[in-house]
C-alpha cells in the first residue's frame, strides 16, 4: 500500500517541505515555517485568517484553538499566502468556495504529508490508526479520520490502476 504515483499536490507539499529541511514528522513546525517563508504569524481572539499586506503575507490564528486546531489552520491559511490570490470579499462566491475547498485538501495535505504517511505505512503495515496519526502528526482525531481515509480510498485507487 505505497504511493507509486502523487497528485500535484501531493508532489508540491514534499518539494516544498524538503526545500524546508523538513523530512520528518518532527520537523513540522508552523512557527518555524512561517520563519522560513518571512510570513508573520499573530494570535487575536477571532477567527484564522490570512492577508497581504505590500506583497507580504500574514496568518492570524485564533488563540483560543487547542494547539492541533491552531496547526491544522496554520496549513490552511499557508495555502491561501502560498497559491491564492485576491481579496475574498471582492471574488464571486464560487471562486471562494474553490479557494476554500483547495485549501482544506492542502491542510489535509500539509499537515499529514503523503511521503511521510508512507514511511509510516511502512513501519507499521496494517496497524496505520487514526489514534496514531493524531499523536504523530499533532491533529484531532476527525482531521486524522479525514486524512487516513482520504489515503487509504487513494490506494485502493492506485492497487487497481496498477
Amino acid at each position: 500500500m505505497h504511493s507509486y504515483c502523487y497528485s500535484h499536490l501531493e508532489d508540491f507539499v514534499k518539494s516544498f517541505y524538503l526545500k524546508l529541511h523538513i523530512h520528518q514528522p518532527t520537523d513540522l513546525n508552523m512557527l518555524q515555517i512561517a520563519k522560513e517563508l518571512n510570513i508573520k504569524t499573530f494570535y487575536w481572539p477571532n477567527s484564522s485568517q490570512a492577508l497581504f499586506f505590500e506583497q507580504n503575507g500574514y496568518i492570524f490564528l485564533n488563540n483560543e484553538l487547542s494547539p492541533q486546531q491552531q496547526w491544522q489552520d496554520f496549513t490552511h491559511e499557508l495555502c491561501h499566502v502560498l497559491l491564492h490570490s485576491g481579496d475574498q470579499m471582492h471574488l464571486h462566491p464560487l471562486f471562494v468556495e474553490y479557494q476554500e475547498h483547495k485549501a482544506k485538501n492542502f491542510a489535509l495535505q500539509a499537515t499529514i504529508p503523503t511521503f511521510m504517511l508512507d514511511e509510516l505505512y511502512q513501519i507499521h503495515k496494517y496497524r496505520l490508526s487514526v489514534w496514531m496519526i493524531q499523536e504523530v502528526f499533532n491533529v484531532e482525531e476527525n482531521f486524522a479520520k479525514k486524512r487516513l481515509i482520504q489515503y487509504i480510498e487513494k490506494q485502493k485507487w492506485i492497487a487497481q490502476v496498477v
